[in-house]
């Protein structure tokens, strides 16, 4: 089965209305694509209302599974950690004298720094570049021309996929917890030298990785260095106590590993790793997700009619 044109029409005749049809296709999809930009700008306002800083926040039980290890609740709000009250009962951090578990609080004095996830401050810049992209595609730029819309395009959807890459995180985001260790003092009493705490976001969830260090050699001492030293090595007495009939020591995946961390060689004793679903953080991947979807499709309809390759879409 064939389709022609009827009454029949010269060859560069055809070519001339199939020009013009393309012509009137992409006028059209241009116009529809401007009804789509306005449809993605709810989407992305919505998503940045899930990460706006709104009282009373997102409270989150950290718990860890089987164990009594980590016990406790934080608290989001935007992107800081406003409340957190965490019991610890780890096998190489003694609890204070007289007390069941070490505490880890978030300070409340307002001298105190802010723990900020920084995780959830670039997903929010992100999206109000998304934003603005949105806006200069309808209001600034040229709406009817497509090399213009397309580079819009593909603009928005680099920076819709950074921001769900942010949230989901991954091996490199963020940074190494050795390279970019939280402020003491933010935490009331403020956190021994030898404790390390790092919160981030990984798949839409609020993770919290404890660590106890040690000294991985011996460290001089002179007065620059007396009040960064590390406590002493409980290995001397790890290894008494399971000679006794004590829990072996904990292992983990860095337990062979030594580490820079505030300017000295360390090494991880005991590595205790909990997260927490964040409805709010789900629901803005999620959104980041679909929307994502219908700006790659937009993309792809555009580059067709266009009569481009799509395969660098892909």
């Amino acid at each position: 089965m064939s389709t022609e044109v009827w009454p029949p029409i010269s060859a560069p005749q055809l070519a001339i209305e199939e020009d013009a049809t393309l012509a009137r296709e992409l006028q059209w999809l241009l116009e529809s694509l401007q009804s789509t930009l306005q449809s993605l700008k709810s989407g992305l306002e919505e998503c940045a209302a899930l990460l706006a800083p709104v009282e009373p926040g997102s409270t989150l039980v950290l718990s860890s599974h089987r164990s009594e290890n980590v016990k406790g609740t934080v608290t989001r709000v935007g992107t800081r950690v406003v409340k957190g009250n965490v019991q610890l009962r780890l096998q190489t951090l003694p609890p204070p004298r007289g007390a069941p578990a070490f505490p880890l609080v978030v300070s409340s004095a307002p001298q105190a720094p802010t723990l900020v996830l920084d995780q959830i401050v670039s997903v929010r810049t992100l999206i109000n570049s998304c934003l603005d992209i949105v806006d200069v595609s309808t209001w600034t730029g040229d709406a009817k021309n497509a090399d213009f819309i397309s580079g819009q395009l593909r603009l928005l959807e680099e920076n819709i996929r950074e921001a769900k890459g942010t949230l989901k995180g991954g091996p490199d985001i963020p940074n190494p917890w050795w390279e970019d260790p939280l402020d003491e003092n933010i935490f009331d009493p403020p956190l021994p030298h030898y404790l390390s705490v790092n919160v981030a976001v990984a798949e839409a969830a609020l993770v919290v990785t404890i660590r106890t260090l040690s000294a991985s050699s011996p460290q001089p001492s002179t007065p620059e260095t007396h009040q960064s030293t590390f406590v002493p090595n409980f290995g001397l007495r790890d290894r008494l106590a399971v000679a006794l009939g004590a829990t072996r020591p904990p292992t983990h995946d860095e337990i062979d590993q030594t580490f820079t961390f505030r300017g000295e060689q360390v090494s991880v004793k005991e590595k205790v790793r909990v997260e927490s679903q964040d409805p709010s953080l789900m629901a803005a991947l999620a959104k980041l997700s679909s929307l994502e979807r219908v700006v790659k499709m937009s993309r792809q309809a555009l580059a067709i009619v266009m009569g481009r390759d799509t395969s660098d879409d892909d």
